[in-house]
């Protein structure tokens, strides 16, 4: 299936052997376009190739399209990412032995299953307001919202999966594979989030300590879901970049 992406190069820097960035978009049912995007910018202003891939799911071409990332959480939605690197290493533009992923809302999840679900892609990964046990989200929703709720029938619809208690879902949540992750994760989220709980990133702390696998966890105090406010955008961004700076040095 052919994928769209947008690429971002560092200023005057050869489009050669760059260290990248995969940052997937949230929704998932959203398009990244041609645009100013301040993260993209961000990373790419600190030595970074940034790709981002509208993975099937999306919703930049038609609704076949968008349809076709039903029952792909953790599947080919995950792999969109991952050829998008193997094709740019292909080019000879990336390394592909320096690649972190980043994303927010579904985009992080994607960090996080880039991490637990995938073996030699990345060297870390950032969520920012990423599901982390799928199977426990849906269950609570059910209980708030109960099974006939339009929310409901939509996250089933995606996830591909006719109920809470369905094993596919364990086997696409990140926190629930926190054994199998190989890459330092940093875990970022507003404890005002309603829309993703600040629990999904707590779990996913709680499993990788367990696991005893290396990460970090920054707190946005009275940030949502969509970091609204300013100070807290630049300080995401901050940790962000130190963080991948850390574990992938641009040079």
């Amino acid at each position: 299936m052919p994928i769209q992406a947008i690429l971002t190069t560092p200023k005057g820097r050869p489009e050669a052997n760059l260290p990248l960035v995969v940052l997937p978009h949230g929704g998932p049912q959203s398009q990244d376009d041609v645009t100013f995007d301040w993260l993209a910018q961000g990373v790419a202003s600190r030595g970074y190739a940034v790709l981002q891939p509208n993975y099937r799911g999306s919703t930049n071409t038609d609704h076949a399209f968008m349809e076709a990332g039903n029952g792909e959480w953790g599947g080919k939605m995950q792999t969109d990412l991952s050829d998008g690197v193997a094709f740019l290493a292909k080019a000879g533009v990336v390394d592909p032995k320096r690649v972190c992923i980043f994303g927010a809302s579904y985009g992080g999840y994607a960090a996080l299953a880039g991490a637990a679900l995938q073996k030699g892609v990345y060297r870390c990964a950032v969520s920012v307001a990423g599901p982390s046990d799928l199977a426990g989200r849906l269950h609570d929703e059910i209980l708030k919202y109960g099974e006939k709720n339009e929310l409901i029938r939509y996250r089933k619809r995606v996830y591909g999966v006719q109920s809470a208690s369905d094993p596919k879902l364990k086997a696409i949540s990140p926190a629930l594979h926190a054994n199998e992750v190989e890459a330092p994760v940093l875990l970022i989220h507003g404890k005002d989030d309603t829309v993703v709980p600040f629990s999904e990133s707590q779990k996913m702390a709680s499993a990788l300590k367990s696991a005893g696998k290396p990460y970090e966890f920054v707190t946005l105090n009275g940030e949502d879901h969509w970091l609204s406010n300013g100070a807290t955008r630049k300080q995401m961004l901050t940790a962000a970049v130190a963080f991948i700076e850390k574990h992938n040095p641009p040079n």
